[in-house]
């Protein structure tokens, strides 16, 4: 089913400010917030969607990505799952946004989040290379990729054959430990996180001899990635889930997905349109001609109609790429250029001053500037 527009979801427009959109995703989040709705799946996904909603608008990056490319630009068609693609837990919604709905709610599922730390995993970023036709049909890459990943003997909890745990005697499982101080002002309470349990609020009484008790080994893996047709030199897509994992089943982080493009010798790419410089020679010009010129998938022929001037823009409708919002598809320009021999042999140097006396040959300069005007209105008409 195709995602709504995120600022349909969170009902604001386009250009809400960021207050506005924490206003407005504070308000969505209580609506359909698990504990004022259980049970009640339809809205379970409003919540997550209005999440995702927010994880890419109140990011100034994300969301200037996705005004310009739409889901595609932040992972919405890059596959692989995840946030800013779909499949944040409820447990990655509360670490990442808990401060949100403030004591509104004071947890989800029969556990306290408040002040609990999650681990996250950290972001990976790699590059993927492109060429022309992969870019104009979209494409599955498969990448391999060394990371942090979920330790198996311990199931990525830490604890050797999944383990016990014990609530830590410093902070009561809270994870966060509160101090006041006697100030001139008067007394004054901080809260930190714990140092006994590091804000998780347990202590593992056996650690994993594979993973050291961390949860996560280095390893790799091979994913896949689905590039939709259309993207961009530089365009970024995200994966959520499938950077780092998390310590201690912690939430994993995202890959960030940079595109490149690799350089076309006879096609040059210009937004949606692709520009080819066309090389005919004299005769070509002054009398015409059938040549061929290149596009993404192979050749096509174009007429050189008699007298074609230097200068000269062709037009191929449809030819060049897709735009990655599905919002038409770009042309292939082909700029006709004359090429002019830089030696001539004697039979040929006396047949090309034979021509220099005839009228047709000698340059009118008010012809070729109406020339000019007729070809620029011509082109725009096209």
């Amino acid at each position: 089913m195709a995602k709504r527009d995120y600022y349909e979801v969170l009902e604001i427009d386009r250009n809400a400010s960021e207050a506005d959109i924490k206003k407005a995703y504070r308000k969505m989040a209580i609506k359909y917030h698990p504990d004022k709705n259980p049970n009640d799946k339809e809205s379970e996904e409003k919540f997550k969607e209005a999440a995702e909603a927010y994880e890419v608008l109140s990011n100034a990056d994300k969301r200037a990505r996705y005004d310009r490319y739409g889901h595609a630009g932040v992972g919405g068609a890059a596959g692989g799952g995840g946030f800013s693609g779909g499949g944040m837990s409820m447990d990655d919604i509360f670490s990442q946004f808990g401060d949100i709905f403030g004591g509104a709610f004071g947890g989800f599922g029969g556990h306290s989040r408040q002040g609990r730390r999650v681990n996250k995993g950290s972001n990976l970023r790699v590059k993927v290379r492109l060429n022309l036709q992969e870019i104009a049909n979209g494409v599955e890459k498969k990448i391999k990729v060394n990371k942090y990943v979920s330790c198996k003997p311990c199931d990525g909890t830490g604890a050797e054959n999944g383990g016990s745990y014990s609530t830590c005697s410093t902070c009561h499982g809270s994870g966060q430990v509160t101090r006041i101080t006697n100030t001139f002002l008067g007394q004054m309470q901080t809260t930190s996180t714990c140092p006994s349990c590091g804000g998780e609020g347990r202590l593992i009484t056996k650690k994993c001899t594979h993973c050291q008790g961390n949860g996560v080994v280095k390893d790799e893996e091979i994913i896949s990635i689905n590039i939709p047709a259309g993207v961009a030199e530089g365009m970024q897509l995200s994966l959520s889930g499938k950077g780092n994992a998390g310590a201690r089943s912690g939430v994993p982080g995202d890959l960030i997905v940079l595109v490149e493009e690799e350089k076309n010798p006879e096609l040059e790419r210009d937004g949606n349109n692709l520009i080819h410089n066309l090389f005919i020679s004299f005769p070509e010009a002054a009398l015409g001609a059938q040549v061929e010129v290149p596009t993404i998938d192979g050749k096509a022929r174009v007429k050189i109609a008699p007298g074609t001037q230097p200068g000269k823009v062709l037009r191929l409708k449809g030819k060049g790429l897709p735009s990655v919002n599905s919002y038409g598809t770009g042309d292939i320009l082909v700029n006709v250029n004359v090429w002019i021999p830089k030696e001539l042999s004697k039979e040929e140097s006396k047949l090309v001053e034979s021509f220099s006396e005839s009228k047709n040959f000698k340059p009118n300069p008010s012809a070729s500037e109406k020339s000019y005007f007729e070809r620029m209105r011509d082109f725009f008409q096209q």
